[in-house]
């Protein structure tokens, strides 16, 4: 009677388990349905349409209305051989875009290491950072583009003093100079690409500042998801804070360092400052251009799309997933 009695629940047990889950499952796509419907209302006919487009040439009718020519791929040939300046602008804004990534990351790791630790007014430190963020978004983005402090500070921020004696340098960029970097990475017996990136990273603080708020809070909320314990375990062992570190802070935020390197590809692609955004989009205002900038979004839509398989492929070979069980 009692393995009768326990097999009878085991099966009523599960099926509560599995309603459990069901029920889960439908309230998920509770919250997601606006998304969905505004994906499949609104941006699939939209998809739809520019990849049409790029295929096709639009002519103009008498009467009102446009009609097609199927071309082919003649829009796409004619961005990549014919137009001087898209090739041009396509590799100088993925080169920035690949040289911008590392930067924000490691800034933004390094930012949020240093506001987890325990201090006085860290919340208003954390606040201070984010505001960026808020400034460079929407109409404030806007109004800030004619902004006399936005210029100045991108005056101070052209370049590090060469020591030429130009006198083109402001007081900003004199603060380090090209020698110093140049005879400390030298005694590091540190290559010149490591130097140049180093000085290009420096030109660019103020635009990697303003870009690193959303991945500094993602780290910091992946730090605070590590349990004291496991510090605490560590420093009883008489482990430094070096390696403490690399051995258990670094594996743990590893999985955060994709999302941000993610997101990073991703923010910089939709910014209004891309260079290549802001070219294509000078293409489509001019007489028959909209049908060759449709060509040249896809184009650099795709090389994002294998920047980002890129990014992900290399990374997640380094990534560490704790497990919960």
């Amino acid at each position: 009677m009692n393995k009768g009695s326990t097999l009878k629940t085991v099966p009523k047990k599960s099926r509560k388990s599995a309603s459990l889950e069901k029920r889960k499952a439908r309230a998920g796509w509770v919250f997601v349905m606006p998304f969905v419907l505004g994906m499949l209302i609104v941006y699939i006919p939209i998809v739809y349409d520019s990849i049409k487009y790029s295929f096709n040439k639009i002519n103009i009718l008498q009467g009102g209305g446009y009609s097609l020519t199927f071309q082919g791929w003649k829009n796409y040939q004619e961005a990549l051989f014919v137009d001087p300046g898209f090739v041009r602008t396509l590799t100088g804004g993925i080169q920035q875009l690949i040289f911008d990534i590392p930067a924000i990351v490691i800034f933004a790791l390094f930012m949020a290491v240093m506001l987890n630790q325990k201090m006085f007014g860290r919340a208003a430190f954390r606040a201070i950072f984010f505001i960026p963020v808020i400034l460079n978004t929407g109409l404030i983005a806007r109004i800030d583009q004619r902004n006399a402090l936005l210029e100045y500070m991108g005056d101070m921020t052209q370049g590090i003093n060469t020591g030429d004696d130009s006198g083109t340098t402001s007081g900003v960029a004199q603060i380090i100079n090209m020698a110093d970097i140049m005879w400390l990475f030298r005694t590091m017996r540190v290559g010149t690409e490591i130097v140049d990136y180093v000085i290009n990273a420096i030109n660019n603080i103020y635009n990697i500042i303003n870009r690193s708020g959303v991945q500094m809070l993602i780290f910091l909320a992946g730090l605070q998801s590590i349990s004291p314990s496991i510090y605490e375990s560590c420093a009883i062992d008489g482990a430094s804070a070096w390696e403490i570190f690399w051995k258990i802070t670094f594996p743990m935020i590893s999985p955060f360092i994709l999302v941000n390197a993610i997101y990073s590809v991703i923010d910089s692609f939709t910014m209004s400052t891309n260079s290549v955004m802001n070219y294509i989009s000078g293409i489509y205002s001019k007489a028959g251009g909209n049908v060759v900038s449709s060509a040249m979004s896809w184009m650099y839509f795709l090389l994002v799309i294998l920047l980002i398989a890129a990014v992900s492929g290399v990374l997640s070979a380094y990534i560490f997933y704790q497990r919960r069980d």
